[in-house]
């Protein structure tokens, strides 16, 4: 019924007779305690609910007729679909570093990558529309959903600028930040808190003069020479060499985290399995 859209359509692709099939569905709703359908005009639409349990149908289905290939010595040439949300606050050269090692499987793996806030992604991934998030912090614990944070690993934090007015700013490093024109990260990060903390620790008062949301574009803003940012030291290599901009300095006293949030305590996910185990065991092995 979810796809032809009325229960007469639908008794008549499955030659059933419709009190039967309206039967069937009540039943179904009853054991599983939730509505399924609702009207809509003259024929009918999937509830929430009826939306979640389509798509496991669906993917139940599809199973199935793979299974049948299979026992008949078949090759399905299907490739494991890994869902991935990454949060918009993360770092694109961190987030591509992790999710690296998922495309080094053997088994062939389709992965689907999401940007958006943590929020939206953690309700996606409480319905299971997602395998995995990817953030700079765990969750929430005010959020009302039920999610697991898994730290993947830390490393400290690099500042950087152009060229010249790095070389020239080393040697003073870190009082040489203060009244030097700064690109911050938006207030939603937690690098922005640790740097606004770290600023006042240090008695230091950059100029601030930009605030972005996105990390790239913060960066491409430094690469113009509008300001001195701060990335994560894990990166700093990769970020010298694509945006042409120089290391003036790094402190151990700022610490980016990063967490895999998943809906299930245990990863079980073949490609999660691959992220985890790769971030902690290599890529912040030495940091």
């Amino acid at each position: 019924m979810a796809k032809e859209g009325s229960v007469s359509a639908a008794s008549k692709k499955l030659r059933l007779a419709q009190p039967t099939l309206s039967g069937q569905i009540h039943a179904l709703e009853e054991q599983m305690e939730v509505k399924l359908f609702r009207r809509q005009g003259r024929g009918l639409a999937l509830t929430e609910s009826g939306q979640v349990a389509f798509r496991y149908a669906d993917e139940i289905f599809s199973l199935g007729k793979e299974m049948q290939t299979a026992l008949r010595g078949g090759t399905t040439g299907r490739p494991v679909q890994f869902n991935v949300g990454v949060a918009d606050v993360l770092p694109k050269l961190v987030a591509f570093h992790l999710l690296e090692p998922a495309f080094k499987l053997k088994e062939k793996v389709l992965v689907k990558c999401e940007e958006d806030r943590v929020d939206r992604l953690l309700t996606r991934l409480a319905t299971h529309e997602l395998d995995i998030v990817l953030s700079d912090s765990p969750a929430n614990p005010m959020i009302n959903v039920r999610v697991f944070n898994h730290l993947l690993g830390e490393c400290d934090v690099s500042f950087f600028a152009q060229k010249e007015p790095a070389l020239a700013m080393r040697k003073k490093f870190p009082k040489c930040l203060a009244g030097a024109p700064f690109l911050m990260p938006s207030s939603g990060t937690s690098l922005r808190r640790s740097l606004d903390a770290w600023f006042e620790r240090q008695g230091l008062m950059p100029d601030i003069v930009a605030e972005f949301d996105d990390s790239g574009l913060l960066k491409t803003f430094g690469q113009a020479g509008m300001g001195v940012f701060a990335a994560p030291s894990i990166v700093s290599e990769e970020i010298c060499r694509q945006y042409n901009v120089r290391l003036i300095g790094r402190t151990s006293e700022i610490k980016e985290r990063f967490y895999a949030i998943s809906a299930e305590r245990r990863l079980r996910h073949p490609a999660v399995v691959a992220v985890s185990e790769a971030a902690r065991n290599e890529l912040f092995k030495s940091t």
